[in-house]
């Protein structure tokens, strides 16, 4: 589209007092594109305050903003293979992914500091971490994969629209499972330091 409205413009002359408007599908996406260059960041903001006000500490609220900027890996390999494009289906499907890949970093850092709360180390607490969670990481991909599976197959009428969300929230949930398990512990590990918050201390500061 943009290549065609490039070449119209540069070799249609058009009378005067005529104008010409490019519409449909390219006008609605142009017009949600802009909402998301909105809406990502700010939801991006929310996510972060809210990390903050549970873990008490910006680190810990960086790492699962760091484990939620890789999920989106999966979902554009998935795009990719699939041969589809991006869209504003697709947009959506990251914004649902985020939501996802931010549950799964609060599960697995708030455990591994509860580990650490008790007394193990660092490499310890990461260690029996990413193994004793994977049960409850692995149920809450499934739900989701397992659901979403059928639209991400299908190619019936309508599934234009609905094919493309499922794609990526699928493809991203299925690489995200051995990002969380494996990076997500190995990072916590290089950022963690003797003077961290855990859980031990939030008691402290309410008593």
């Amino acid at each position: 589209m943009e290549e065609a409205i490039e070449k119209v413009n540069r070799e249609v002359k058009l009378p005067q007092g005529y104008t010409l408007d490019w519409a449909g599908e390219y006008e609605s996406q142009k017009r949600a594109s802009h909402r998301l260059a909105i809406v990502i960041p700010l939801t991006l903001l929310v996510i972060m305050l809210v990390l903050y006000s549970m873990f008490r500490s910006f680190k810990w609220g960086l790492l699962v903003l760091l484990n939620l900027s890789l999920a989106p890996l999966g979902g554009l390999l998935a795009l990719l293979v699939t041969g589809t494009h991006f869209s504003v289906s697709s947009g959506i499907g990251f914004l649902a992914l985020f939501g996802v890949s931010v549950q799964i970093g609060v599960i697995m850092i708030e455990y591994i500091n509860q580990l650490r709360g008790r007394g193990q180390t660092v490499h310890d607490a990461a260690l029996h971490g990413a193994t004793r969670r994977l049960r409850p990481v692995m149920m809450t991909m499934l739900v989701a994969t397992l659901g979403l599976l059928p639209a991400a197959m299908s190619h019936g009428i309508g599934s234009d629209s609905q094919r493309p969300f499922a794609i990526v929230i699928v493809g991203g949930l299925l690489t995200g499972l051995a990002l969380s398990l494996v990076l997500l512990p190995t990072f916590y590990t290089w950022v963690a330091g003797p003077t961290d918050v855990l859980p031990e201390e939030y008691e402290e500061i309410t008593e």
